[in-house]
């Protein structure tokens, strides 16, 4: 709880400094003029008026920021929409009460506005998925919020709110994560803080409960805080679930409550999950191998002891390291390269190219409130591809550190959002120069019919149209890449997928316009029933991306 309190005090110190500039303050930004190869930096604004320790892009192109409830005021008052109604936002008494502020807001990414939400309990290191018509599940926190379900359903009219849900979970969920399921609108939520359990959301039955996974057992450190907190889950298109813990790591039937392998120990002396806080991806699976190659990546996180030490106000160097492996197939080997410098606290997201941007974090310590040092200001490129030694590329560095509770995430403009503390920024990659934009898709559009029962979206295995400008002929290199947002919290990013479809058909007229016939990926299991950023990237330069759905057949 000190650590708690420490967070409370400086947040609401920081607020009371950086009391001006909540909403507008700065244009919505124009694409960057240049920066070379390395981007450029934006602020967006210099105060969210909300700690993003969770964050979130919608459908609608609104990114959800939230905190916890207890983290004392936020830069915007509530009038009764908590404390049963007694917050006036005048009175001295309100000052003291956490609820009578929003701890959440929505952003607007095109008018760059934030508009205050209400929560009704704690989302202190909780967990989140998107359900396939686009609502945010969100599942977990602290205290009384622990075993609460909550739900963001954004609309267009941004009158929408939060809503939570009568039913709860089986177990507390602190620091655990979420993967969507195939099929059913269904989630696992894996973990917790000393909780070795997963459960479903919804339930398959009234009387379910939760199932007790020997493997987090396992691969509690009792000694280093867990340790196996946040686990890496990743889908596999097989339609089992990837586990990574600490430092080991399984393929599990969620289906049968089963074990399906156990995969080698990743190298290293050191651990990989909260509070140790690496990061981990799943590479883009690819129609070319019919999305069989699955392929996942572990960066980062804390040397052995890093915790301890950290409370001892000593900082041990974080890991430089990362690891590759299949997890498909019957082979399987940790593939270790090196960063260009230590990192923990990082944060990996997949560019519409393809490639991996890692980016906020910290070189030495551990996570935990003040248990991190020297900012790791630059980002990393990694580009999966290219020749073993030639991958990682440095990037034009920030001059905010983003450490412990920062998050990030994708925009279909091809931006990073960045956020952490109180200001927010983006990052702009290299590929949105002006330099670029005669080989730039412009104009995208995406047509597509009504699925069985009415639904609305391209169901899986069937196919549908983009049409798009090019000045001039496609290269030789056209790809069409389906994204699915992840929750992003605590240097993971629940359910980040991209998709590398197959084009049957494209033909360019005389003037410029592209019309091409795409291939849906063929199964749940590859893509999850849900809303994708669909980019066209033209020899390595993307588009904006447009929003796809994808529903069972």
């Amino acid at each position: 709880m000190a650590d708690k309190r420490r967070y409370n005090m400086v947040i609401t110190i920081f607020l009371l400094i950086l009391s001006v500039g909540i909403s507008g303050a700065v244009p919505a930004p124009r694409a960057a003029a240049g920066g070379g190869s390395k981007g450029q930096w934006q602020l967006l604004l210099s105060n969210t008026g909300v700690v993003a320790m969770h964050m979130a892009l919608t459908h609608h192109n609104t990114v959800m920021l939230f905190d916890q409830t207890q983290s004392g005021r936020s830069g915007y008052r509530l009038r009764g929409h908590s404390n049963r109604g007694r917050c006036t936002g005048s009175s001295r008494a309100d000052l003291d009460d956490s609820s009578c502020y929003a701890h959440s807001i929505e952003y607007d990414v095109s008018r760059n506005r934030i508009r205050p939400l209400s929560l009704s309990t704690d989302t202190w290191c909780s967990s989140g998925s998107f359900l396939s018509n686009g609502t945010l599940q969100q599942t977990g926190g602290y205290g009384r919020g622990s075993r609460r379900i909550r739900y963001f359903r954004p609309c267009a009219d941004h009158v929408c709110d939060w809503r939570q849900s009568k039913r709860s979970l089986a177990d507390d969920r602190w620091y655990a994560s979420n993967q969507l399921l195939p099929g059913h609108d269904r989630a696992i939520v894996v973990g917790g803080r000393r909780v070795f359990t997963y459960e479903f959301v919804p339930k398959r039955s009234p009387s379910e409960g939760s199932f007790n996974l020997p493997f987090l057992h396992r691969t509690y450190d009792r000694d280093a805080g867990g340790n196996n907190l946040y686990p890496f889950l990743h889908l596999s298109s097989d339609g089992n679930l990837f586990i990574f813990a600490n430092r080991d790591s399984i393929l599990f039937n969620f289906r049968q409550n089963k074990v399906v392998k156990t995969f080698p120990r990743i190298p290293g002396n050191g651990s990989r999950n909260y509070p140790s806080s690496g990061s981990s991806v799943i590479l883009p699976l690819d129609h070319r191998n019919k999305f069989q190659r699955v392929e996942v990546m572990v960066c980062g996180g804390s040397t052995r002891g890093a915790f301890r030490a950290a409370n001892e106000r000593r900082y041990l160097k974080a890991l430089s390291s990362c690891g590759r492996m299949v997890i498909s197939g019957n082979r399987h080997k940790w593939n270790m390269e090196y960063m260009p410098g230590p990192r923990l606290l990082n944060d990996m997201l997949i560019l519409p190219t393809g490639h991996v941007l890692i980016i906020n974090g910290a070189r030495s310590g551990s996570a935990g409130w003040d248990n991190a040092r020297n900012a790791s200001l630059e980002p990393y490129l990694y580009k999966p591809n290219a020749t073993l030694g030639r991958r990682f590329s440095v990037l034009r560095s920030t001059r905010i550190a983003r450490m412990y509770h920062s998050s990030a995430v994708l925009l279909p403009d091809g931006r990073v959002l960045v956020a952490g503390e109180l200001r927010l920024q983006a990052f702009v990659p290299h590929y949105m120069g002006r330099q670029y934009h005669t080989y730039r898709p412009d104009n995208v559009t995406i047509s597509y019919g009504t699925g069985l029962h009415g639904q609305i979206g391209v169901r899986h295995g069937g196919e549908f149209s983009v049409e798009f400008w090019l000045g001039r002929r496609p290269s030789n290199d056209v790809e069409f890449n389906a994204y699915a947002p992840p929750f992003t919290t605590h240097s993971i990013s629940m359910n980040q997928r991209l998709l590398k479809l197959r084009y049957r058909s494209m033909v360019r007229a005389e003037d410029g316009r592209v019309n091409a016939v795409v291939e849906a990926p063929p199964s749940p299991n590859v893509a999850p029933s849900g809303y994708y950023m669909l980019t066209v990237v033209n020899g390595g330069v993307p588009s904006i991306s447009q929003w796809v759905k994808f529903i069972n057949a």
